[in-house]
């Protein structure tokens, strides 16, 4: 088992930055990938990136929603990963979940949600305009 718990979210002006942290505990070292979802008010959840928990490689989503405004990173030492989301815009308001993708688990794509059997209670981002 392995438990996640989202934290760093708030309230922020648009244009602003924000880091979410995602502390994972338990056995970890069953880990291999982080991934960080979101999801607004009456929207489907929607994949953000990933990181290799291993390797510390990230794979980013395609979306353009996101792309080349977030950052993900990791601790193992601590354990930690990491979401940093620059020029956030009203679109970027929702609730963000990291989830963890167990060792062995290849059947789904990198940001296919069946694949992550660990979810973290999220944290809420709202930006003001």
């Amino acid at each position: 088992q392995v438990q996640l718990v989202e934290s760093g979210g708030g309230l922020v002006q648009a244009g602003g930055s924000l880091r979410l942290s995602c502390a994972a505990s338990g056995r970890t070292d069953t880990i291999y990938t982080v991934g960080w979802f979101r999801q607004a008010p009456t929207k489907e959840r929607e994949f953000v990136g990933t990181i290799i928990w291993g390797e510390g490689r990230p794979i980013y989503s395609d979306s353009d929603s996101v792309k080349g405004r977030f950052s993900i990173s990791r601790d193992t030492v601590k354990n930690m990963v990491y979401l940093q989301m620059n020029s956030l815009n009203s679109e970027d308001t929702a609730l963000y979940y990291c989830a963890a993708r167990h060792v062995g688990v290849t059947a789904h794509g990198w940001g296919d949600s069946r694949a992550f059997a660990y979810w973290g209670p999220g944290t809420q981002v709202t930006v003001s305009s």
